[in-house]
Parts: structure tokens; C-alpha cells; sequence
């Protein structure tokens, strides 16, 4: 990965900014993949001009390249919140609700309302005021919203963390509940958690088979 930002990276951005727009706030999610743990969402308002060095896909970097690029959000001072939808909720109204309602409250934290509203993906936030776009693989292709899957990222780990104190059976601090084989081994080996999506087809299965005995 190169150690600045691509011109592609910032075009879309530039281009709203040239149009007026000043509060760019990019917004994603990271953990709908997960068989644990919450959905976190991440919103991070970028001025114009505003340049994140190494900013990328947070599935694209290191832990260490992620926590760089956090550490420059907080050093510059930029507006962002988070939002945090937990596994019940998941459970509840399913993943891309979810997912759209952790985008959601991270946006409607922010202490200053942002112009327009860069979301990852096909679907825009449901009842939010400003206007927005969805991007497709907005995480490659724009700052604001690398920057803000970062920020999730980073959240989210540090959530992940916090669990694998709570079920020291499960080695939540290295797989984050993603469905490693060694995830669904400890699975198989333990059965659910209490932070385990009830509603996902393996951990479902599971659950189902120990209602039998």
C-alpha cells in the first residue's frame, strides 16, 4: 500500500466540495459477517481539503496500519461517531436492518450535522434529512468512508476484546466471531454464547440440535 492517499480516493469528495459541500461525512459498518457480537457503524465528517495519510479499506490494512490512520482522525481533530447495534437486535430485525440502524445512530450522534452523506454500499440510510449517495465499495473509493470503516473496525475489536475476557473458551480476540474453522470448532466444542447470533444459519443449527436433549 502506498503511504499517500490516491487522487481516486478523493474525486468524488473533491467533486462535492466543488459544488459547495463542506461537512463530507462518510459512513460504514463493519460485522454483519460475524456469528457474535454487535454490528458497528461509523461516521466521520471530513472537511474539504482534509487528506488522511495510508487511509484505506479497513480490510485492506494491518492492526497496526488501522490504529495509524485512527490515530490521525483523533490527532486532526475530525468529527465522527460511532454506532453500536447489539446481537439481539440483529437477532430481532435481521442484519441489513441492523446494519442500516447502526449507520443510523452514528450519523445522528455527530455533534455537527453533516451537508451530504457518503454511505457504503446499495442501500442509504432510512429518515435521515441530509442528502446522501450509496456507493459501491465506497470503502475503495472514498476517504471519508475508508477513514469511517476504520473507525468501526477499530471499535469493534476493541469490542470483541472486551468478550474474550467475558468467554475465555472462545478466542473471540483473534477470529472477532467471524466463522473461522476455529470459531466453529469452539462452537461445535461449547456450544453458543450468550453474544452469539441466534438467527445465523450454523449458530441456529446448533441451538436447535441442544433443544433435542
Amino acid at each position: 500500500m502506498k503511504d499517500t492517499i490516491t487522487h481516486s480516493m478523493t474525486h468524488l469528495e473533491q467533486m462535492l466540495a466543488d459544488k459547495g459541500y463542506q461537512a463530507i461525512c462518510g459512513v460504514d459498518e463493519v460485522g454483519r459477517g460475524p456469528l457474535a457480537g454487535p454490528v458497528v457503524a461509523a461516521a466521520v465528517i471530513m472537511p474539504a481539503d482534509t487528506i488522511i495519510e495510508g487511509v484505506a479499506d479497513s480490510k485492506k490494512l494491518t492492526a497496526l496500519q488501522r490504529e495509524r490512520v485512527f490515530e490521525q482522525v483523533v490527532e486532526m481533530g475530525l468529527i465522527c461517531s460511532v454506532g453500536v447495534i447489539d446481537h439481539e437486535t440483529i437477532d430481532r430485525m435481521n442484519i441489513l436492518r441492523a446494519s442500516l440502524m447502526a449507520m443510523r445512530k452514528a450519523v445522528m450522534d455527530l455533534r455537527q450535522a453533516p451537508d451530504i452523506i457518503l454511505v457504503d454500499g446499495n442501500y442509504p440510510i432510512p429518515n435521515i434529512e441530509q442528502p446522501q449517495f450509496a456507493v459501491v465499495g465506497g470503502d475503495r473509493q472514498c476517504q471519508s468512508i475508508a477513514a469511517a470503516s476504520v473507525v468501526a473496525k477499530i471499535t469493534r475489536d476493541k469490542i470483541m476484546d472486551r468478550y474474550q475476557a467475558l468467554f475465555p473458551s472462545f478466542s473471540f480476540s483473534k477470529h472477532k466471531g467471524y466463522p473461522t474453522p476455529e470459531h466453529l470448532e469452539e462452537l461445535r466444542e461449547h456450544g453458543p454464547t450468550d453474544i452469539h447470533r441466534k438467527s445465523f444459519k450454523p449458530v441456529a443449527e446448533l441451538v436447535s440440535n441442544y433443544a433435542l436433549f
